[in-house]
């Protein structure tokens, strides 16, 4: 078999022992961030405020603070950050094999096509809140922004910043709507029928949201901030400490009022108040993926227990991803096991938890066979061509 590691000299996909550790640390913890972030939006309560039942017991309230505080709005940030670092790393590999502009355009195009239609799929079938074809738009589009010079990035990114934090009625730290029968579906046919327009609006508004941590990756991943830490200590080290200083005091006055310490404000304090938390997350997750990248600096790979795990999941993260659909349809949808009733806040995070450790220990197992997932395998084979779909690593 032909070894993946050989592909990033022509312009093909990284090999699994060539990759970078901090890039995939952060993907890997990303997807924990992703699991508690969208299993409690499948609750069912007489009264839902930002997802989360308002009607829980005291261990309760002291989850959705957690939550509330340091997931909820920083998850997405981080994986568009992600998203936008390694279209970055795309680019670079393709511009370093001799293609030209117009080869790497049709990589990504090819790329941002898959998103959609497995996006459509996982929305049809599983998780109608599915953000893959919101990225594969975002990705379309995106593509031109690869060659903007790097003011132009930041500026952008600050803009849109600036819009997002607007007030607005729009964010879902606030939203007193619970899950609707697009996300409970009573059967199959009513879960097309429910979440084709769904999806659309995701697909097509959701990309909104993410432009800003999109073009701050792009900035990055040219920078190769997170593979190189050592390189960048100072900057990594500021953003980690303001990002999350700044993520948690934003966060605060959402959170301390869904986990019932604070009482619930007027509704026009809450459309100032939900989108601070949200445009604060973008902060909080830039301060999050500098953290891993300096504790990926720190213990290195020799802590392989440690960090190899985590790292698989971040190798295979659409993979992973995809497993997190297919758990929550299974527990949540009405005509599987219909746990939205049964479940607290609690065990809705446990199972958010022994979720993405079951994708840990699958990831690992392909690691340590040297395989990499199988969607991973589908992207790369439909991006590059099929002389990149081979499963060797090595």
């Amino acid at each position: 078999m032909t070894s993946l590691d050989s592909r990033t000299a022509d312009g093909g996909p990284t090999g699994l022992q060539a990759r970078a550790l901090g890039p995939d640390l952060a993907r890997g913890f990303m997807l924990l961030f992703i699991a508690l972030a969208n299993s409690h939006y499948f609750l069912q309560s007489s009264t839902i405020l930002g997802g989360f039942p308002q009607d829980g017991s005291t261990v309760d309230n002291a989850v959705i603070l957690l939550i509330a505080t340091f997931v909820d709005g920083r998850a997405f940030p981080l994986f568009g950050l992600l998203f936008g670092y390694g279209v970055a790393q795309i680019a670079r590999r393709q511009s370093e094999a001799g293609r030209d502009r117009k080869t790497t355009r049709r990589v990504l195009w090819r790329r941002s096509l898959f998103l959609i239609v497995f996006g459509f799929v996982d929305a049809m079938l599983f998780y109608v809140g599915d953000i893959l074809a919101a990225y594969g738009v975002l990705l379309f589009l995106g593509v031109w922004a690869i060659r903007w010079k790097d003011r132009a990035l930041l500026i952008v990114a600050l803009l849109l910043f600036a819009v997002n934090a607007l007030p607005g009625d729009s964010s879902m730290s606030t939203s007193a709507d619970g899950p609707d029968v697009s996300m409970l579906p009573p059967d199959l046919f009513a879960a097309f029928e429910g979440r084709i327009g769904i999806w659309a609006i995701i697909a097509l508004l959701g990309p909104i949201g993410f432009v800003c941590p999109f073009l701050i990756g792009l900035w990055a991943g040219r920078r190769r901030v997170l593979e190189q830490p050592a390189k960048h200590l100072r900057l990594l080290t500021w953003t980690a400490a303001v990002g999350i200083t700044v993520s948690i005091a934003g966060a605060l006055p959402v959170s301390l009022t869904l986990a019932g310490i604070v009482d619930k404000p007027s509704t026009d304090v809450l459309h100032v108040l939900g989108p601070l938390h949200d445009v604060s997350g973008v902060l909080g997750g830039f301060g999050y993926a500098s953290l891993i990248a300096l504790i990926s600096l720190r213990i290195g790979r020799e802590h392989g227990r440690i960090t190899q795990p985590v790292a698989a999941v971040g190798q295979r993260s659409l993979t992973c991803y995809l497993v997190q659909s297919v758990v929550w349809a299974v527990a949540f949808t009405p005509y599987f096991a219909d746990l939205s009733d049964n479940l607290t806040v609690v065990t809705t995070a446990l199972l958010a938890i022994a979720t993405w450790l079951g994708t840990v220990v699958l990831a690992y197992q392909l690691h340590l066979r040297s395989y990499r997932g199988p969607m991973e395998l589908l992207i790369r084979r439909f991006s590059y061509g099929r002389s990149s779909g081979s499963i060797s690593a090595v």
